[in-house]
């Protein structure tokens, strides 16, 4: 039998896949000007030895039955028929449903998943549980993105207004004359986009830019966060000070009537109340470049000496989500657009102020007229959140109040958690505490292609099918090409895909008509496909049946050149076109969030000193930020992402100044310690990062020598076993995982073996 070349997508770029026997050819779409390296994970992810090949349940759960146990994360598996599993997952969720209702149900299901717009975990979990038995406790806002998504439809407008349809890479290459980033653009993370993209664009038009004469100023602990394509200034920070920084720009820009007092009187509400903060009227603290120097280890003549850059040109301010990914991370998201203002740039051609320009391949490009739609979720019975972030507080602590977006809020009493699609022990801060809280669960079930961290803390595991091994549509709202993700190989062993295993739970459940509709998962795919069709068809663009689609693999979308559409528009007539505030402008000052009463977010934008500071127990700043061989920790185990480890380790940069004073030389496996774990890594010696400061990416699938420890060692170096498990504030509760303080010396001895990659004791087949 001839093998056929097929197309297919991934969060990282569209391709086309050939394989023969056991080997796998990746090619990159052709289209695609700067392809990414991540597509090589796929190498040898279809046949590893990780993968699920066959349900799985707890032993400690099958003997002694569901309820709260230690256990979780150190027991054994036993194989079961899907006969079996699918018994015992729906016997278990009528069993909760029935004596706690919906409310004692968490939708887990946080992660990106597969690109695929049908077979999207998040989606079909939400679906299941909306038709079976009326609804769950959901989670809202992102770890990303948390605290923004949060404070700028308060102070500007919706975040995906801001975000995916601001200014424009286009527009940037073509008018900007200053890039201030704080939290710098780096590539690694613009790479990836939740749907797929077909076309990596950035590194070229930042290039454009550059020639130019656009000026790179890239804000941050980390030189890497600028790409050398943008020849630009790297300014050293120490970690999470940006705000103090801004507000010392303000000062010097207000003292030297640099200040755009004109657009500030007509396009912004409360100047003056964060004047009168400035120059310290309340408290005697005037917030200027001295004061700030002390805060962010940059000199007060060099951040005079940028207010004076910034004045006068066409600037864009762009803020990183890293930077609210910290303790009070609203105030730098708050700052950057009061300082855009302050320079009379919002609604500009290639000004303003952009969030999150380059922390995905969304952000900076256009629309497309019309985009694929999703799977509809159903209704969602009961009004039951937690900020996504809040997991571990909430099993912790059920019955307990909490402070979000001006609500007061009640922790409910999960049961049950289902989850698929995510690996909540990569992105969630402080493991040790999201064990206890997990064991706190009476059932844990796990959809999932390997046996990550999270599957094995789980009570009944579902093997879930790689995206190569099951058919999907591609496409992002901002990826002008439509992919058909074609089947490239058979599933692993008895791995079936999501829509699959829930339509038999809910058959079980006598709801398998509400859940399928009558359709199979192709039949969906082209159902949806022929909403978008019809949409465009109303539009007067004509595209082909989903069929004649399907054979070509690749539909290219008429799009819509609209970034920065809500800022211009109200820069032109603000009477017309006000922002979707409370004051319809923006809000330097609001009152609705002084009206919260929150100490820690109070009205405007302020400096706030974070608990956790670099001193002698933990002199030094971590930063987990996110990889460059991987998205998030998806597929930790392909070529790629192991090519970039060492011995099996993930990777930790460290100054050479800081490395000598701690005798630590280039290759040494090195252990970060703080009072909630410790991890090991492979030290690299680096002048790009500041002294002081130590860099370890999040991704490595989490490795404990004892599950059970109160102060784990993750023999593999997953940096979340150090973070803080905070919100950002009482008003968003975001993530605060970006940030930490530790202490690092050289491993003695011979360190144990990564065995991330190794099975867990499955003991017996039933």
């Amino acid at each position: 039998m001839t093998a056929t070349r097929v197309m297919h997508s991934s969060h990282w770029g569209a391709f086309s896949a050939l394989r023969q026997d056991d080997r796998l050819e990746i090619a990159p779409f052709s289209g695609d000007p700067d392809p990414s390296p991540l597509l090589k994970n796929f190498d040898n992810a279809l046949r590893h030895p990780i993968r699920l090949s066959t349900p799985m349940v707890r032993r400690g759960w099958l003997e002694n039955g569901p309820g709260p146990t230690d256990r979780r994360g150190a027991d054994e598996y036993l194989a079961i028929s899907w006969s079996e599993a699918y018994a015992l997952a729906a016997a278990e969720l009528q069993r909760v449903a029935a004596d706690g209702g919906p409310e004692a149900v968490f939708g887990g299901s946080y992660g990106w998943s597969s690109a695929g717009r049908f077979h999207h975990a998040q989606s079909q979990v939400h679906r299941f549980l909306n038709t079976t038995i009326g609804g769950y406790v959901r989670s809202v806002n992102s770890y990303s993105s948390g605290a923004a998504s949060v404070i700028l439809p308060h102070i500007v407008g919706d975040m995906n207004e801001i975000a995916r349809r601001g200014v424009s890479w286009k527009e940037i290459a073509r008018y900007s004359e200053v890039v201030l980033s704080f939290g710098g653009l780096a590539l690694k993370n613009s790479q990836v986009a939740s749907g797929g993209l077909s076309e990596h664009t950035e590194r070229g038009f930042i290039q454009q830019a550059a020639q130019r004469g656009t000026q790179f100023i890239s804000v941050s602990p980390l030189q890497s966060d600028l790409p050398e394509e943008a020849r630009g200034e790297w300014l050293a920070i120490r970690p999470g000070t940006d705000a103090a920084l801004i507000l010392a720009l303000l000062q010097v820009l207000k003292q030297r009537q640099w200040s755009d007092e004109d657009f500030l009187a007509r396009y912004c509400v409360g100047w003056d109340k964060l004047v009168a903060y400035l120059n310290g009227e309340e408290d005697g603290l005037v917030r200027d470049a001295a004061w700030a120097a002390e805060i962010c280890a940059i000199p007060a003549a060099r951040i005079e000496a940028l207010a004076e850059q910034l004045h006068g040109r066409r600037v864009i301010i762009s803020m990183a989500h890293s930077l609210q990914r910290a303790e009070h991370g609203e105030q730098p998201v708050w700052l950057g657009l009061v300082l855009a203002a302050v320079l009379g740039q919002p609604g500009l051609p290639g000004g303003g102020y952009a969030y999150a320009l380059g922390a995905l391949g969304h952000y900076g490009k256009h629309h497309n007229l019309v985009s694929f739609p999703a799977l509809p979720q159903g209704t969602n019975g009961i009004d039951r959140l937690i900020p996504v972030a809040r997991i571990s507080d909430m099993l912790l602590h059920p019955g307990e109040t909490f402070n979000y977006n001006g609500r007061q809020l009640t922790y409910p009493r999960i049961k049950l958690a289902w989850w698929a699609g995510g690996n909540p022990f990569h992105h969630h801060q402080d493991l040790a505490r999201l064990r206890r809280a997990f064991s706190r669960l009476d059932t844990l079930i796990v959809h999932e292609i390997a046996w990550t961290a999270t599957a094995r803390h789980a009570d009944i595991v579902f093997p879930a099918t790689l995206t190569l091994e099951r058919e999907d549509v591609g496409g992002a709202p901002t990826d002008r090409h439509l992919i058909a993700m074609q089947r490239v190989a058979l599933p692993y062993g008895a791995a079936q895909d999501d829509y699959t295993i829930f339509s038999e739970l809910a058959r079980r459940l006598g709801k398998e008509t509400a859940f399928t509709e009558g359709r199979s998962a192709r039949e969906w795919q082209a159902h949806l496909y022929q909403q978008m069709q019809d949409k465009l068809q109303q539009q007067g663009v004509r595209v082909p049946d989903f069929e004649l689609f399907w054979q070509r693999g690749v539909l290219a979308l008429p799009q819509v050149e609209d970034g920065g559409r809500l800022l211009r528009n109200f820069r032109a007539d603000p009477g017309q076109h006000p922002l979707p505030t409370p004051s319809g402008k923006i809000e330097i000052f609001s009152a609705t969030i002084d009206s919260f009463g929150y100490a820690d977010c109070p009205g405007h934008p302020v400096w706030l000193a974070p608990q956790q500071q670099a001193d002698d127990r933990h002199p030094f700043y971590l930063i987990a930020n996110q990889p460059a061989s991987k998205l998030h920790s998806q597929l930790d185990f392909g070529c790629y992402s192991v090519s970039q480890k060492r011995d099996g380790r993930e990777v930790c940069r460290i100054h050479p100044d800081d490395a000598r004073d701690k005798g630590i030389e280039e290759g040494d496996i090195v252990e970060i310690s703080n009072q909630r774990g410790t991890v090991l890594a492979s030290a690299a010696l680096s002048r790009q990062v500041m002294p002081g400061v130590l860099q370890l990416p999040t991704g490595a699938w989490y490795d404990p020598v004892d599950p059970l420890a109160e102060r784990p060692l993750c023999r593999h170096g997953n940096p979340n076993v150090l973070t803080l498990d905070i919100g950002t504030s009482s008003l968003s509760q975001g993530c605060s995982g970006q940030i930490t303080v530790v202490q690092i010396r050289r491993y003695e001895g011979k360190a144990p073996q990564v065995r991330a990659f190794e099975l867990p004791r499955i003991v017996a087949v039933r």
